[in-house]
């Protein structure tokens, strides 16, 4: 990470990791539901200098505030407002976008949207589509909805080997950081997770749903990854997912689950082509956002929760 800025929205502090910042292009990274920004370290890395990649901590994760009212708050409406805000902040009429699971979800709510279609060019969704397999979904639901503790560091570390085996890390050296970025001390001494553990009611007050008719409102360019041994995209979901956008990139990150951490040049090289390909994409020195766009973010931070 090159910087860190704290942006506030509606009261609220988000953190937003930056890699590259004085990069011509810009790409919006937008983890998954119980993770942070740091984990696109290895993306902007493999992505090189000729990218900004902006990747903020949503509400309850990682640096970002914890909000007061979850059952208001952990939802995809409230995601989306503050996805919108933080382009208004760093002046971006439109961005490449990718997202790893909610983020991608996330992404595909804003392609989709009155308000968000102009304002993302293209979009990379991580292990995440319009349907999600009940089971994992399932799985996730009930893994994230009990809080989780442990007597030592190691215990944390090696419980992340465990759940998130899916992310494809064959090293040592990967499993340490993710744990460093991803540990928080209680007061008693024992280790949890950086997040709010009540971002589990997500699962109660904003159920995922079937996406099918945002997918086919989507009309950016559009990459889909998905995990060889995905439990939450299934290939099926993918070729459909591709009749409906016949001009769709997909792409299979071998020996991963859910999600690819998207760490390796195996991964980034094909996003990489894609956001590269013809067409516009995002500048953040030549496309700065209009007045309209700088007011609506102003009234959207000082007007607090609604």
């Amino acid at each position: 990470m090159d910087a860190l800025e704290l942006v506030e929205i509606k009261a609220q502090e988000i953190a937003v990791r930056i890699w590259n910042p004085r990069a011509p292009r810009t790409l919006i990274a937008w983890h998954g539901l119980a993770r942070h920004g740091g984990d696109f370290e290895g993306l902007a890395r493999e992505l090189g200098p000729g990218w900004r990649v902006i990747a903020p901590d949503t509400p309850g994760r990682g640096l970002s505030s914890w909000p007061l009212f979850p059952a208001h708050d952990y939802l995809y409406e409230r995601y989306m407002q503050v996805a919108l805000a933080l382009l208004d902040h760093y002046r971006l009429t439109s961005v490449a976008w990718l997202g790893t699971s909610m983020g991608g979800l996330l992404g595909m709510l804003l392609a989709a949207s009155e308000l968000g279609h102009r304002r993302i060019e293209r979009l990379v969704i991580n292990d995440v589509g319009p349907e999600i397999e009940q089971e994992g979904l399932a799985d996730l639901a009930s893994y994230f909805g009990v809080p989780h503790y442990f007597p030592t560091f190691g215990a944390l570390l090696n419980e992340l080997k465990a759940h998130y085996t899916g992310f494809g890390i064959d090293d040592e050296g990967t499993w340490r950081r993710l744990a460093l970025d991803s540990a928080r001390r209680m007061p008693d001494g024992t280790w949890t997770f950086h997040y709010d553990p009540r971002i589990a009611e997500q699962f109660v007050h904003d159920t995922p749903r079937d996406m099918w008719a945002e997918w086919r409102a989507i009309r950016c360019p559009l990459m889909v990854v998905r995990g060889e041994f995905s439990p939450l995209l299934s290939e099926a979901t993918v070729k459909r997912m591709g009749r409906i956008h016949p001009d769709m990139a997909a792409v299979t990150a071998k020996g991963c689950g859910h999600a690819p951490l998207l760490d390796r040049a195996e991964q980034v090289t094909p996003i990489r082509e894609f956001l590269e390909r013809s067409g516009s994409t995002s500048s953040h020195s030549s496309r700065p956002a209009g007045w309209w766009q700088r007011l609506r973010h102003r009234l959207a931070t000082n007007r607090g929760p609604s």
